[in-house]
Parts: structure tokens; sequence; C-alpha cells
């Protein structure tokens, strides 16, 4: 049997585990260990899982992940997210479309503080929709601004999604972060733009708030102003020190968690039922993608023993005479089609072991291809008819929203989303700028 053929095996036995329910890290970590075994058996097959959790063990910025998740999971837990909703509600509500604006605020500064997705959309679901709702906004519109403004969770840093790629990747985690702040801010600026001009021209989608509900006094205005400054300062206190060259990504990650402990104390809202709640999500999480992880490493090693990359490399240029451009257009469109009952994380450790060495070859910067694949990712989250955040926002929206609801309030901005990620691969500096300005590249 060639290597090509053994290659395609693991790669489709793989892809049938995953579609019979399996859990991903299982399908994955089975089917490197037995592929490893039968191909080199005592001669290194034994070898290849105990040098991948060793690989794992010794990557010092994996000890950022459980900080960035407790991180986010205290300001969650403590209802911080929820001043900084009252904060846009007050401001913002005023303006056509405005509280649609706040919501799409408040997830990017959700995404500064968590880098999850899933943690946007539980808070946009639970303390926006409803809000949205009660207040006559259109439930497409709204249901739609949520789940894109979710999808922010895994560009903006710190990005939990982009800390695994370079793992996977190779690629320093600080520029990659860095990498995603501009495409983030970029996107957010486009979703605003649309809502903008969408609630201009039907002004019945995002009714401006009553009289009664913008009364508020100045000073309560101020003070929940206040509410919107703390989550900044907090993402201050951790990217500041670090872009300067101060502490390292480690040493900003536990300063971020500190902060945020201390801003729950500070609030009052540092329980013991938040701190423990906190805690025991934070080591599931972080256990899950340790998993996920170690399995993806194995599965890599196996694939490279093979010779996988290579073989693909040259059915493409060499067999089919593809260009570099159309092969990463491919690549792109793989994602989409994996986003229909993959995640993001599943996604990236299944075919980042064959995708970014064959990147690597075609020519392209790494650090730049980390961001298309996040934006691809993100997409891929919200295409119909099975993309990973419908179907979590249905089962977080209220009876009245159905799922055709949710399939059509998305179609614009996956349009959007699409019109960002040809920006970023027609003007990769988009993307590269900010990395190559702060480390002098």
């Amino acid at each position: 049997m060639s290597y090509e053929l053994i290659a395609t095996l693991m790669f489709s036995s793989m892809m049938l585990m995953l579609l019979t329910g399996q859990r991903v890290f299982g399908a994955i970590g089975f089917v490197a260990v037995v592929a490893s075994l039968a191909l080199w058996g005592d001669r290194g097959g034994f070898d290849i899982g105990f040098a991948a959790a060793m690989k794992l063990m010794k990557w010092y910025p994996l000890l950022t992940l459980p900080m960035f998740i407790f991180m986010g999971y205290v300001l969650s837990e403590s209802k911080i997210a929820d001043d900084l909703y009252k904060m846009f509600h007050v401001w913002m509500g005023g303006l056509q479309g405005g509280l649609a604006i706040g919501t799409i605020g408040l997830m990017v500064l959700i995404s500064a503080m968590n880098g999850l997705s899933v943690a946007g959309m539980a808070i946009g679901a639970t303390i926006a929709l409803p809000e949205l709702l009660k207040r006559g906004y259109d439930k497409r519109m709204v249901t739609g601004v949520i789940q894109a403004g979710s999808s922010l969770g895994i560009l903006v840093p710190p990005s939990v999604v982009l800390v695994l790629y370079a793992m996977i990747a190779r690629q320093p985690v600080g520029q990659l972060w860095l990498a995603g702040v501009i495409p983030g801010l970029m996107m957010a600026a486009m979703f605003i733009l649309y809502i903008v001009i969408r609630c201009r021209i039907t002004p019945s989608l995002g009714p401006v708030l009553s009289e009664e509900d913008l009364a508020i006094g100045r000073k309560e205005k101020y003070r929940l102003l206040g509410a919107g400054i703390l989550p900044l300062f907090i993402f201050a206190s951790m990217m500041v020190p670090f872009i300067n060259g101060w502490t390292s990504l480690v040493e900003s990650s536990a300063i971020g968690a500190i902060a945020a402990f201390l801003a729950a104390v500070f609030k009052g809202r540092m329980t013991r039922e938040v701190f423990e709640t906190s805690v025991r999500q934070t080591l599931a999480i972080t256990c899950m993608f340790m998993w996920i992880i170690l399995a993806a490493l194995a599965f890599g090693s196996v694939f490279d023993g093979l010779g996988a990359v290579r073989a693909i490399e040259f059915l493409f240029t060499e067999q089919l005479g593809l260009s570099p451009w159309v092969i990463l257009i491919l690549m792109q469109l793989s994602f989409i089609i994996m986003g229909t009952f993959l995640d993001d994380t599943a996604m990236l450790v299944i075919v980042a072991p064959l995708y970014v060495p064959l990147v690597d070859h075609l020519g392209f910067d790494l650090i730049w291809y980390g961001v298309l694949y996040t934006i691809t990712t993100q997409i891929a989250y919200m295409t119909p008819p099975f993309g990973y955040n419908l179907f979590l926002m249905r089962a977080m929206a209220p009876p009245e929203i159905g799922l055709r609801d949710i399939y059509a309030s998305i179609v614009p901005f996956v349009l959007v989303m699409v019109g960002a990620l040809a920006l970023v691969m027609i003007f990769p500096q988009i993307a590269l700028w900010l990395p190559e300005l702060v480390y002098n590249k």
C-alpha cells in the first residue's frame, strides 16, 4: 500500500468517526495511534503519542489559555457584561438602529475579554436579544446582529483559536493577535455600516428609543459610562505591557486574569458561587483544548512521516496544474464545507497539519493565513443550512424566533464577512501592518 493511500485512508477514517458523533480528540487521536503502530510498530510508533504529549507540555504559551478563559468567565459570571450593555443602551439608544450598533460594540468588548465566540453568543442572546425585541427591533435584524457580533470573539485578541493556530503552525502568538486586531475592527465597522444603511432605508427595523427610555439623569449616564471603561482598562492593563515588551505573553495573560478578578471584587460581585463556576468552567474548557491539541500533534506527526503534505502539493501543482491562489481559495472553501458539522477548533486540528505546510510551500505568509483561516471559520459558523452558530442561536433564542428567521437573518452579515475576507486576501497588509510595526519585521 502506497503512503498516499495510507494518508487517504487515515483522513477518511477520521472523518467517518467524526460523522458518527465521536469526540473530536478521540477520533483524531485513535486514528493517529493506530496508524503509527501499524506503520512503524516498536520502531517508533509507540513514541509518537508520547512525543506529542511532551511537546504540548513544554509549550510555554499554553499557560495563556486557562488565564484568558478564567478572565472571560469571571467578567461574565460577575455580570460586568450586563453593565456594559446598559451603557450602550443609554448612550446609543437615541440613534436609528443605535441599540443594534451598541450590541456590536458590546461584542467587540466581550471578545477583548474572552477569546471564545460561544461566550459572546451566550451574553448577546441572554442580555441584548430580549431588550432589543422588547423595544420593537426587527427579530431578523437583531438575531443576525448577535450572531455576527459573537463571531468576532475568535479574531479580536486575546483569541483562543489563534493561540491554538500558533501552536500547530509554530508561529508567534503575539504577532497573530496583532494581525487579528485591524481585520476584527474592520469587520465590526462593516457590520455597523450595514446596520446604519439598512435602518436608514427601513427605519422600522431599528426604531429610536422612546423619550421615557431616554429620560435618564446626566449623573447616571456618566456612571454607566464608567462601566464601559472598566473592561477597556482590563484589556489595556493586559495588552499595553505586552506590546511594549515589558511582560511576556504568559505574564500579560496573568495580569488580565488578576485584573478581572480584582474588578469583580471591587464591584462586590466576587461571590463563592461566581468563583467556583469560573474555575470549574476554566478547567473543563482548558482540558478539552489540551486533549484536542494533543491528538492533533500526534496525527500531524504521522502525516509528516508519510510525506502526505508533499504528495498533496504534487497533486495540486504538478498533476492538476493549479496556481497557488486557486489552491488557497479551494482550501478556504473546504473550511466552509467542514464548518457545517465541525467547530473552529476541530477544523483547525484536522486540516492544519495538511494546510499549514502547504501554504508555507506555496510562498504565503503564515501569520496572514492564520487571519484568513479565522475569518473563514467565522463564515462557516454561520453558513446555512448547518452552520454551528445557527443551531446555537436557535437553542438560546425565544420561541417566536424560528429557524427560518435565523437563516434569513444571517445572509447579509455573511455577505459582509465574505467582503472582509476578500479585502484581507487582496490587501495582506491589513493583517500584517500592525505586527510588522510592533515587531519591526
